[in-house]
């Protein structure tokens, strides 16, 4: 019996693609219809009716990555791969866009914001970021760069009325473009040097030959690009500025979705190329990110600057997964930052989501001081903060705990030594300024009263998503490692992969009690 899906490609010309793009379609549609339903939807309903069919359009396009994970393989021209990789990420981004749509419901009635177009370019951005995470041709990963950038400037700029809003939503716009920039000329070199756009093809040609200068020139370049969008150092300087004046949710999306799409590209360039004298360039990277990050967020009052450089040392964490060199070596990295940028999406929205509820009407309640008892006012809520906020540390029965222990335990199987201490050392400093806030909720006495208002059902529902999620991956974590891993297998050239099967499972195989 013919079943309707199978109809449906046999009388659609190359109906097999559409069905491998199938979420960007559905979100497509999504984010159309809210904007066609925008202009006739009563003001004061809009936020929470226009979110529930944005939140109603991530379902359906996470229900829609099944469809796409039964059709594996090439599409148009062979310019996209649907693969275990490209589905993890296009999964995690999607289920990002949904916690926090969520999360939005009450923070744009609260701040008296129209939400049709919010909650539209959320959609858009995400399909960007989807595209960018299957994509195997560079210039169509700049064209979803583009989208995804496009979405989070304005997102960034969304509080109108606030002036600090819209230098953020400027200042990321033309450092971003810039950086964009970069990329772009990082292509065009790259095409120059080996006379295709397509990441395989590449691949190919810089194995059969002498690598030219050119390819170091056009790698460094494309760097510079994926290292702005993941607030790597020394490319990190916009963060601060622009996660103090976007809208709290929207600083929760933009630290983690794009990151994770801007990360899925950085390790195809890295790892499926097999880039040429990435291994400094990374290394550098990676302790400059965790040590500038950690650094610079001991000094800060505000929570959501305190974020922005806990976010830049995050970057540092996950970078150090990239200085592999080894294919044993490379599988092991891809799987493991893979499993760190699920586990920091899961506690980096559910931080941001606490800090919108709390931050009240105009977000004037951001530092550390409107903290104080807030263990006493508002239990629950600082109970939830707490988790997070231990999982960023790295404490045990979280998934930062496991995040933190699979990337430095691979650094030392590739004998990367010196950046596994950086790590550790800087881990440690980073538990001050986070323990820091726990502390203020705790311990101190509120000596300004800040109105904590009750968790309504749609900021309640992220919340118990992100702890779920955080949780699971921190007494759990196997399920997800196995499917970080198999997406390694999938990313690696084939002879790479051949040779990692023969490798020693990561550490997560060996763990008691898994």
């Amino acid at each position: 019996m013919t079943t309707i899906p199978a109809l449906i490609l046999q009388t659609i010309p190359q109906g097999v693609d559409y069905v491998r793009i199938l979420p960007e379609i559905v979100l497509s549609v999504f984010g159309i219809a809210i904007m066609l339903l925008d202009p006739v939807v009563d003001e004061e309903k809009s936020q929470k009716t226009l979110g529930l069919i944005a939140f109603v359009g991530t379902v359906a396009a996470l229900i829609s990555t099944w469809g796409m994970a039964q059709s594996p393989g090439l599409a148009f021209s062979n310019t996209i791969r649907i693969d275990s990789f490209s589905i993890f990420f296009t999964f995690l981004v999607i289920a990002i866009a949904a916690v926090v749509i969520l999360s939005s419901f009450e923070y744009m009635a609260v701040q008296r914001i129209r939400a049709g177009e919010y909650y539209a370019l959320i959609l858009f951005g995400v399909v960007g970021m989807a595209l960018m995470s299957s994509a195997i041709e560079l210039v169509l990963i700049f064209i979803g760069l583009e989208i995804s950038s496009i979405s989070t400037y304005i997102l960034a700029g969304f509080r109108r009325n606030e002036a600090a809003s819209s230098e953020a939503s400027l200042k990321y716009f033309l450092l971003g473009s810039f950086a964009t920039a970069f990329f772009l000329y990082g292509v065009a070199l790259m095409f120059g040097a080996t006379g295709s756009t397509n990441i395989d093809i590449i691949a190919q040609r810089l194995q059969s030959g002498p690598v030219e200068m050119l390819v170091f020139a056009a790698m460094a370049l494309m760097f510079v690009g994926l290292g702005f969008k993941v607030a790597a150092a020394p490319f990190h300087v916009w963060t601060p500025d622009v996660y103090e004046g976007a809208p709290a949710p929207v600083v929760g999306f933009m630290s983690t979705a794009p990151k994770a799409a801007a990360f899925a590209v950085l390790l195809r360039v890295v790892f499926a190329i097999n880039a040429p004298g990435r291994f400094w360039f990374l290394w550098v990277a990676a302790a400059l990110s965790m040590t500038l990050g950690n650094v610079g967020a001991l000094v800060q009052n505000n929570v959501k600057r305190l974020l922005a450089y806990s976010s830049i040392a995050h970057a540092g964490y996950l970078l150090v997964a990239f200085a592999m060199t080894t294919p044993q070596d490379s599988a092991t990295g891809i799987s493991a930052a893979m499993f760190y940028t699920a586990a920091y999406a899961a506690m980096n929205v559910g931080a941001f989501a606490v800090v919108s509820h709390f931050a009240n009407a105009g977000e004037r309640y951001v530092s550390l001081e409107d903290y104080e008892g807030l263990g006493r006012s508002s239990p629950l809520l600082a109970a939830t903060l707490t988790i997070f906020l231990l999982s960023l540390i790295g404490i045990p029965m979280t998934g930062g705990f496991f995040a933190k222990f699979y990337v430095f335990s691979a650094a030392l199987r590739a004998n990367l030594i010196w950046l596994t201490l950086i790590g550790v050392a800087n881990s440690a400093v980073g538990a001050y300024y986070y323990l820091r806030i726990i502390v203020v909720m705790y311990m101190r006495e509120a000596r300004t009263e800040v109105p904590v208002t009750r968790v309504p059902m749609g900021l309640g529902v992220a919340l118990a998503i992100s702890v779920i999620a955080t949780i699971y991956l921190g007494i759990l974590p196997n399920r997800v490692l196995q499917i970080a891993q198999h997406s390694a297998q999938d990313l690696l050239p084939q002879q790479a992969a051949g040779a990692s099967n023969t490798a020693q499972n990561p550490p997560a195989a060996a763990l008691p009690g898994q």
